[in-house]
């Protein structure tokens, strides 16, 4: 089922997606192009600049425009887009085949991973670039260009726990006013060179890789900078549709963002000296504070975007099993989907002033940037793949030619990336790593928990028979199970029967269940069947953006047999001590970390929405 989305104008939902969607896109210009002639990495000639600017173009046109929103925005999971979703529905497409549907399960939770290297560079390098204008301002307040950039994040992190309602109103008019000065400062320059816009034919760029494919090769590890943020095109469909983003792309941020990018080719024609900065160096000098305040807050609004992207991934991993419950706060009764995420946001933070330290400019961060984009959207195309031959069952020739170009468009920027990691590429690579470990091995240990437990426990059928053949004291009310696994006897039970020597008069042993698809709907959140003697096995389903609330899930039985007082329901729950031991299962180090994992995680009682006054928690411990 898909969520229903809140009805809005076209306009209206255009409008925002300008202000979420293209924030990261459109703040590429400050850098994306400096990066390119940067260190001399490609001389500064004419035949070259018209190669580059054509490269821009037609990297614009086939990843952005045919390959994102041609292509990719079709393959929705019930209305929802991303690499999660696009992870669910490819795994589904091929359920029927278990080993190349792990192996996709290992590729996109790898893509996932390294989704949060590209959260800790894009705030860091965005930033970083709009306040370097200050060095085109006055050259002199070049030492105060970190301590500002750290001040504007720490800002930006401060509010985070306030959600991003009462300022999303404005990204969206900020967001088009950024772009309309991107085009006005393009046409001025291209007006005094006109003839730069014979770079918009193909044969330039053609031209420039084939006389110079060295140069060109370099050349391409920098112009990926320029689509960063093309994953956000699919990640925030289920926010405003297929349509509103088309039309924000198409009708505003793709030419606003081609005559500027040309802009700053016709200023590197006529003022070749300018390439240090080339797109401040575009702005008439009383235009240059307005123009780096105004920066400054386009880069804050596309952090914004990419830290609630974080949360949002964050909250999906943990309902998909790959990361332990944490603390997540809802910062609007009106949409579900806007959470705040304690631990994510200050990790990120972290990992941003860390890597502002360390690197210092926005030229030495560029050269982190690439290698976490171009393997996202490796990802994406391969995962697109197995969609379109085993989901939607197209032609084996017609999936490989739809997919297997975009496929070698990315290879090329990947492997033009790739030789960058000695100088700065790694950062990303290693935040990737440790959480892609973290995820990893947090899945592997609630795996071996599940198969100790199946072990160890008894058929809940069965256990309920041998216990009414001579049934314990009843008491009044209703005692609510949960339970991992359906069919087994929770130690919950056991405790209680063992220590209290009581049974509730009504017992309902509830297994919560999420699933691949992002909305699982009412009419089908619940199954139930009956055990005898007032005692019911309830299964209850979630989607991977559902909120599990397990009261409100219940609710739905009542008129069903089951009875369920408010104020006479008790919620029991197995509060599990994981051990590490020698033998089957992961590295000793790794059972370490994941019964740290495991023990730091927050309460099941917060994670499941149960009420805190009716809550029972029994320990016991597990050894895995």
């Amino acid at each position: 089922m898909t969520q229903p989305r809140p009805t809005s104008s076209l306009a209206a939902l255009t409008l925002g997606a300008i202000g979420v969607v293209y924030g990261d896109i459109g703040t590429s210009p400050l850098y994306a192009l400096k990066e390119v002639f940067a260190h001399g990495r490609v001389p500064l000639t004419e035949e070259n600049i018209y190669g580059v600017l054509s490269l821009v173009f037609w990297t614009l046109t086939i990843i952005v425009s045919l390959k994102y929103v041609v292509l990719i925005l079709r393959a929705d999971n019930n209305g929802e887009g991303g690499l999660i979703a696009m992870l669910a529905l490819a795994s589904t497409a091929v359920a029927e085949r278990p080993v190349l549907r792990n192996r996709l399960l290992l590729l996109g939770i790898f893509g996932t991973a390294i989704f949060f290297g590209d959260g800790v560079i894009t705030p860091a390098v965005s930033v970083l670039s709009a306040v370097e204008g200050l060095e085109v301002a006055a050259p002199g307040l070049h030492h105060y260009v970190v301590p500002i950039t750290l001040v504007v994040l720490t800002a930006l992190f401060l509010v985070q726990r306030h959600g991003t309602a009462h300022v999303g109103k404005f990204f969206g008019p900020v967001m088009v006013l950024w772009f309309g000065v991107l085009a006005v400062l393009g046409v001025q320059h291209i007006m005094t060179n006109p003839s730069v816009l014979w770079a918009l034919a193909p044969d330039h760029a053609v031209a420039f890789l084939v006389a110079h494919p060295g140069t060109s090769f370099a050349a391409l590890g920098a112009l990926v900078l320029c689509v960063t943020g093309a994953e956000a095109l699919y990640a925030d469909m289920g926010h405003f549709g297929k349509r509103p983003i088309r039309l924000a792309w198409f009708a505003l941020a793709m030419p606003a963002l081609v005559l500027n990018y040309f802009g700053q080719g016709a200023l590197l024609l006529a003022h070749p000296e300018n390439v240090n900065n080339p797109f401040y160096e575009m702005a008439p000098h009383w235009a240059l504070y307005p123009l780096i305040a105004l920066a400054t807050c386009a880069t804050v609004i596309a952090s914004q975007a990419l830290i609630t992207a974080a949360f949002s991934i964050t909250k999906q991993a943990i309902q998909l099993g790959y990361l332990p419950r944490m603390h997540i706060h809802h910062t609007s009764v009106k949409e579900a989907g806007q959470v705040y995420v304690p631990v994510v946001n200050w990790g990120l933070f972290v990992c941003i002033v860390f890597a502002v330290a360390l690197f210092g400019s926005s030229s030495k961060l560029a050269s982190a940037y690439g290698i976490a984009v171009t393997i996202d959207m490796l990802i994406t195309t391969t995962m697109t793949f197995f969609v379109l031959r085993y989901g939607w069952k197209y032609p084996w020739v017609l999936c490989a030619a739809a997919t297997g170009f975009f496929f070698m468009v990315d290879a090329i920027f990947f492997a033009a990336n790739i030789v960058k990691v000695f100088d700065g590429g790694w950062f990303p690579l290693l935040i990737g790593g440790v959480m892609f470990l973290l995820m990893m091995t947090w899945k592997e240990g609630r795996q071996l928990m599940r198969d100790r437990l199946r072990d160890d426990a008894i058929d809940l059928e069965s256990f309920l028979e041998a216990v009414f053949l001579s049934p314990p004291n009843r008491v009044t009310g209703t005692a609510v199970f949960l339970v991992s696994e359906q069919g087994l006897t929770p130690n919950a039970l056991l405790h209680n029967l063992k220590h209290n020597k009581v049974l509730h008069e009504t017992n309902v042993f509830v297994t919560v269940m999420h699933h691949e698809v992002p909305w699982v709907g009412f009419d089908k959140r619940v199954e139930m069947k009956s055990l005898g003697h007032d005692c019911w096995q309830v299964t209850l389903h979630f989607g991977f953006k559902n909120d599990p609330d397990v009261p409100e899930a219940l609710n739905l039985l009542r008129g069903r047999g089951v009875r369920l007082d408010d104020m006479e329901t008790s919620y029991f729950l197995s509060r599990d001590i994981v051990i590490p031991s020698l033998g089957e299962g992961m590295a000793m180090w790794r059972e370490k970390m994941f019964a740290s994992m495991h023990h730091n995680a927050s309460g099941a009682a917060d994670f499941l929405s149960l009420p805190t006054n009716r809550v029972v928690e029994l320990g016991s411990k597990i050894e895995i």
